[in-house]
């Protein structure tokens, strides 16, 4: 593809050499530059790529993207310089890979939490009514049927073009993709096409990357400012900053909610570990997911199925049939009847609503046993209250690893401890348990029949990060283990 095609649409304040050159590829990492290839240099958190030209130079680069010129340009290379390096890969990759969002009905779903479930349920209703779909969210990304590992929540911005360019290939019609905080401050999904956006909540989290929770809304707001007036901006009504969230939008402002008056409406009528009995539009609906958090997922589904022309009766009907995503509320029990639930929970509020839930649909005499860590290298300041959640909803609490990462997961504890001296009477609860393994074997082993083991934090990873490193670790395989003897 030639340079001058790919560079179309980003503003450019200087060209050294001529840009009618033929790329084979392109890449933001000069280690994968290939001869004949356009190297982006992007100033990140931790390098600069701008370093890194002579390397992707000296492997045959023929063409450089970057915001600041080197002292000596080589010969035969093109050079382009730009503003924003970072900003400008969204519209290089959507240029390369022939805008696939443009040709996908594609729907972003952001918020704090039920991000995975509301689009994995989206991509198996779709599924079931009988579209070729693909999914981009952090459970993994299936491109009609097939499934691959992600990385990261929402890819960077190249490898989000390729996979959407890949959905488009097989036959997709549909394509539902989480969109983190991240990925829209870093301008990974720029010059990525919605038809449609969601937006399920806000709580704390990742306020060690976006220093304040005004900061953290303002990202979140950059999803709905990205949509034009022909897409529909759907937000959570019940959440106060569901309204703030898409203000500033150009889209079709739709509303849902369990508790106001809304576009899209929803009573739970029973909630219990089989699932929820839900009232929606006026209509029944049985669904296999627990909690009212999901309830709110669940209208979210509802809400774009019915806004891209799905009729109630066949969304219904599909929904019904979804199981939650591995690892959100994934629960069984075992022959001692003890039940076992391995959740995704890492902030304090969905550790609240999951725990809530448990409270509310537990049997006379069951006991909580919450097993909990914290993240290292991320927000410290949700652990204390995240500590003060698990002992205040549960009757005991091991506090333990969860992926400490370049921490020493013994001060982590120690911050979550901490969280428990401002509130009384929840010191005698907790037990501190440094090796995860045997916090969720000694919770296993003090659980009596019909008592609930929670463990919490990591879900469906199937890897414990320490040092840099990732180890093999299941908390559900190992919950069914120990469990099981």
């Amino acid at each position: 593809m030639l340079l001058k095609d790919i560079i179309h649409h980003i503003p450019i304040t200087e060209t050294v050499g001529n840009p009618g050159v033929d790329i084979t590829g392109i890449t933001a990492d000069s280690r994968e530059v290939t001869p004949g290839a356009l190297f982006v240099a992007i100033k990140g958190l931790n390098t600069d790529g701008h370093k890194h030209i002579p390397q992707a130079v000296g492997l045959g680069a023929k063409a450089i993207v970057c915001t600041k010129l080197p002292d000596v340009c080589a010969d035969g290379v093109v050079y382009i310089k730009t503003k924003d390096s970072a900003k400008d890969l969204g519209m290089i990759a959507a240029n390369y890979y022939n805008h696939p969002s443009k040709k996908l009905r594609l729907i972003g779903i952001t918020g704090t939490n039920g991000k995975t479930t509301v689009a994995s349920m989206l991509y198996d209703v779709f599924t079931t009514l009988g579209h070729r779909c693909g999914l981009i969210a952090t459970t993994g990304n299936r491109i009609a049927g097939d499934e691959q590992p992600s990385k990261h929540t929402t890819p960077d911005a190249l490898s989000l073009n390729k996979i959407l360019y890949e959905m488009v290939g097989t036959g997709c019609t549909y394509a539902f993709m989480e969109v983190s905080s991240h990925a829209l401050v870093q301008h990974r999904t720029e010059a990525i096409h919605y038809c449609g956006a969601v937006f399920t909540n806000l709580s704390h989290d990742h306020l060690d990357y976006h220093k304040s929770f005004r900061e953290y809304l303002k990202a979140k707001q950059l999803l709905f400012k990205a949509l034009d007036k022909e897409a529909f901006a759907l937000t959570n009504l019940d959440d106060k900053n569901g309204m703030i969230a898409i203000q500033n939008s150009k889209a079709r402002k739709v509303t849902f909610s369990l508790r106001a008056m809304a576009a899209f409406k929803a009573k739970v009528l029973e909630n219990s570990f089989h699932g929820l009995h839900l009232n929606i539009d006026g209509m029944d609906l049985q669904s296999k997911l627990t909690g009212t958090f999901n309830a709110y997922n669940i209208l979210a589904v509802y809400g774009v199925g019915r806004l891209l022309g799905k009729s109630k009766d066949e969304l219904l009907t599909a929904i019904s049939d979804c199981k939650p995503p591995e690892g959100r509320f994934d629960f069984f029990v075992s022959p001692k009847n003890v039940t076992g639930i391995v959740d995704y929970a890492h902030t304090p509020d969905a550790l609240e609503n999951v725990l809530q839930t448990t409270r509310k649909i537990r049997q006379s005499g069951q006991q909580i046993i919450t097993v909990i860590g914290c993240g290292g290298d991320r927000d410290k300041s949700k652990r204390g209250p995240m500590a003060v959640i698990a002992a205040k909803h549960s009757d005991r609490v091991f506090f333990t690893s969860d992926n400490p990462r370049n921490e020493n997961p013994e001060a982590i504890i120690e911050d979550m401890i901490q969280g428990l001296e401002l509130v009384p009477g929840l010191q005698e609860k907790y037990i501190a348990v440094t090796n995860r393994k045997e916090a969720i074997k000694v919770a296993c082993i003090t659980a009596g029949g019909g008592d609930i083991i929670l463990v919490a934090g990591k879900g469906h990873e199937k890897y414990q990060e320490i040092g840099g490193e990732k180890f093999p670790f299941d908390d559900k395989a190992l919950l069914k283990e120990f469990l099981n003897r």
